[in-house]
């Protein structure tokens, strides 16, 4: 049994979710910010969960306001946000940290199978790793610094 399913994340609901929950399918899991660049994600995160979604995907959200503080707001503020604007569907879960002394267990571990493969080769990425090489030109060997934080998306992609 793969070690990912051991793992749970607090539901915005204050309740926790088993990653058993989601045996058999394939998650996507996702930091999330309502405040940033990369906001507008939520639109081709909803597209592409209502086109796999029936054929097993599932996406997990879960907001971090730990770059730069682009995740203001309470965990509904933020569902309404998502769901007003990109008409999101799939589960939110609360507000947490994904790097840190307070990190989620599930990050550590996701971290830990995969470590920080760069933005990609979009306009925006190339932005942001010219932005990120003037503050820290190892960054990619750096996640964890304080300037990082500030800016690391992270997505995790975990199938079985």
């Amino acid at each position: 049994m793969s070690q990912f399913y051991t793992y749970s994340v607090p539901a915005a609901n204050g309740e926790e979710k088993s990653m058993e929950d989601f045996k058999g399918k394939v998650v996507l899991v996702v930091n999330t910010a309502t405040g940033c660049g990369f906001t507008p994600q939520y639109k081709d995160l909803e597209s592409i969960y209502e086109t796999y979604h029936d054929q097993g995907l599932e996406i997990l959200d879960i907001p971090c306001n730990q770059f730069a503080g682009q995740t203001p707001g309470t965990d509904e503020e933020i569902h309404e946000f998502c769901t007003l604007k990109y008409n999101t569907q799939f589960p939110q879960m609360k507000k947490s940290d994904v790097n840190g002394e307070n990190e989620l267990s599930l990050y550590t571990y996701l971290k830990s199978q995969q470590a920080f493969q760069g933005f990609g080769k979009g306009p925006k990425a190339l932005a942001m790793s010219a932005m990120l090489k003037k503050l820290d030109k190892d960054y990619k060997n750096n996640p964890q610094t304080v300037d990082n934080q500030m800016i690391v998306d992270s997505l995790f992609l975990y199938g079985e």
